[in-house]
């Protein structure tokens, strides 16, 4: 098997030309292809090109969002540490995780609830527009449909994409049938690396 002699900072451009290549003649919107190729790129898992759901002009207003400073919740420290955080940092937007905060810890114990649950309402605090990018927890992802049935959040939009087995199809399927725009991994695939690229994909669009 021949091995291409690419230079590393011609192997991103090749990957997304392998990309374009094995997808063929798949039609995908030309308003999301980029963040469908992203999600592929990070996983080389192709079945992204049929099961990323977006919400009607969901990129639109997400990329609208991060041109105007938005901040960017996420339930994970790997998803946070795999967003750029420099290029957001210069378009005004900054990337939080409360996972690991001490307070979060402690009243999660004391309430018998996940920390991904008090982390999203500790994230109501932020007085800014918020993207949310989950990537790991389906009850992060369920108790943000509270918060915004109790009034008590109102996110640009939210990036739901949890990989597991318990309750992940359904927390997605809820957000799916809420108005707030979203970007959705149905079924079980995801994780918080699909959740960076997909902000990544976002961050570069604006």
């Amino acid at each position: 098997m021949k091995i291409d002699n690419i230079q590393p900072a011609d192997i991103e451009k090749r990957s997304f030309e392998i990309i374009t290549e094995i997808l063929g003649d798949k039609k995908l919107d030309p308003k999301n292809e980029k963040i469908i190729k992203r999600a592929i790129h990070t996983s080389a898992d192709f079945d992204y090109a049929d099961n990323l759901y977006f919400s009607e002009n969901v990129t639109d207003i997400l990329i609208n969002a991060i041109r105007n400073g938005a901040d960017i919740v996420t339930d994970t420290q790997m998803a946070k540490s795999g967003i750029n955080k420099n290029t957001l940092k210069k378009l005004g937007g900054e990337v939080h995780c409360f996972i690991s905060d001490e307070d979060v810890a402690l009243e999660a114990k004391e309430r018998g609830v996940t920390r991904a649950i008090v982390s999203m309402e500790k994230a109501c605090e932020i007085k800014k527009p918020v993207i949310f990018a989950i990537g790991n927890a389906p009850t992060a992802l369920l108790r943000l449909k509270e918060l915004v049935q109790e009034n008590k959040l109102n996110p640009v939009g939210i990036i739901g994409v949890p990989v597991g087995f318990v309750n992940v199809v359904e927390s997605k399927e809820q957000i799916i049938d809420t108005t707030i725009p979203c970007i959705v991994a149905r079924g079980r695939k995801g994780g918080s690396n699909i959740a960076a690229a997909i902000c990544n994909a976002l961050i570069y669009m604006a």
